[in-house]
């Protein structure tokens, strides 16, 4: 009964239209009244949710991201990938994911990755005689890559929501095999489509024009040489690495490309306060409602739960991702992590499945989520971006589903593609 107060009052309120961080809140008070906690153990467990050191790179990342996608870098890296790709049949689609491999590794946002490669790419490809549906659909699905690539802003919040007990950088590290065989995957598929439907070829590009093209991308490249060699060498922290990052970004944006005007900083840094202020507050309501669902002995119920339906690993393994999933379409990312993580973690450590290897499980399931109806955020901006009608979007997305599914099943069924980078590295 306690557990189905926690919970039925936040999908009560979810359902009502209250936004989830505060549905979050008041479901917490509401679980906390009913089993007689005093409302100080819930303000305590709020404040120390988000009094946590390594919650400092999140803001800077965001912000890191968001000086790059608005000063020019995302132009920068589709003319870079245009450089390496584009001459292929259906390369300007090639183009597409890679420069949401290289913008992703610098945002960590797939928000942010649709909004500044489309904007760029979606009309581009349209203009070359792609069809503007297929284009929106491979640059809303490419940027999933954001995701796993680090620095992905969820993967410290999965750190976090599991208790401080897995390593950043160890997540960070078991997303790049994931993330590249997501885009690699994708191209794969684009390649198919591109020769069935002759989509153009691009054209060589001169080889001085192609060099001063890659020379001005490698100042923004830098910025993720910045942020996994310092953490990987040991030189930074991954706070520390954020915070350089947001320098390099700031130098080489307003010094180097000079695309962006110094007036309208101070917006951009009231944007990202805005972002953070948003996450912050739903850490910290999730701090309180995972307190309540440890009381109320959700984790250990919902085990007990999956062992008696199977104690067959993969059997439940499938089971988690079809939960997943659904939940996907129907929720936020972020939320998600920080609700689930606490209660199915026991599930799948019980399990003998590794943390590492679940966040990265987590992160694809909810990477497909969010390019989803009714609640895709990512598919929602591409939309927007694309100007296109969202079931339109929904229809030409279905063949990048079947894509994404399958690199969910890999991923979950191939452990070392997300441990064996973390192992190799000792982290």
């Amino acid at each position: 009964m306690d557990a189905f107060i926690l919970l039925g009052s936040f999908f009560g309120l979810v359902l009502l239209g209250v936004p989830v961080a505060y549905a979050l809140g008041l479901a917490a008070l509401v679980g906390a009244l009913w089993i007689e906690l005093p409302l100080d153990a819930v303000m305590i467990q709020l404040a120390s949710g988000v009094n946590k050191f390594s919650l400092l790179a999140i803001p800077f990342f965001v912000l890191a991201g968001a000086i790059m996608a608005e000063g020019g870098m995302a132009r920068r890296l589709v003319a870079f990938a245009n450089v390496l790709v584009g001459f292929i049949r259906g390369g300007l689609s090639l183009v597409n994911i890679l420069a949401s491999t290289f913008f992703g590794a610098i945002s960590g946002s797939s928000v942010a990755d649709t909004a500044s490669v489309g904007s760029v790419l979606i009309p581009e490809m349209e203009k070359k005689g792609y069809p503007r549906t297929f284009a929106t659909a491979v640059t809303v699905s490419g940027s999933v890559q954001a995701i796993l690539i680090p620095p992905s802003h969820n993967a410290v919040l999965y750190s976090l929501a599991a208790g401080g007990t897995v390593s950043i950088a160890a997540l960070f590290m078991a997303g790049v095999l994931p993330g590249l065989l997501l885009g690699l995957t994708l191209t794969v598929m684009c390649l198919v489509i591109a020769k069935k439907n002759n989509y153009p070829k691009g054209e060589l590009i001169p080889l001085r024009q192609a060099l001063k093209i890659c020379v001005d991308a490698l100042w923004g490249l830098m910025t993720m040489v910045i942020i996994l060699g310092g953490i990987l060498s040991g030189v930074f922290t991954a706070n520390e690495s954020a915070s350089i990052a947001v320098l390099w970004a700031f130098f080489v944006t307003m010094f180097i490309y000079r695309d962006y005007k110094w007036r309208d900083l101070p917006k951009l840094v009231h944007r990202t306060v805005k972002t953070v202020t948003v996450v912050m507050i739903l850490i910290g309501f999730a701090a309180a409602f995972g307190y309540l669902m440890t009381l109320m002995q959700i984790p250990m119920k919902v085990t007990a739960f999956f062992t008696s339906l199977s104690d067959n690993k993969l059997v439940i393994l499938l089971m988690i991702n079809l939960m997943l999933i659904v939940l996907g379409c129907l929720m936020d990312m972020s939320p998600l992590i920080l609700i689930c993580t606490p209660i199915l973690l026991p599930v799948v450590t019980s399990l003998g499945i590794d943390p590492v290897h679940f966040g990265m499980i987590m992160m694809v399931n909810l990477g497909i989520g969010l390019i989803t109806p009714p609640v895709g955020t990512v598919l929602f901006v591409g939309s927007a971006v694309a100007k296109l009608p969202l079931g339109v979007v929904s229809r030409t997305m279905l063949p990048f589903f079947a894509a994404l599914f399958l690199v969910l099943m890999l991923v979950t069924y191939v452990p070392g593609l997300s441990l064996w980078l973390p192992r190799a590295m000792g982290l």
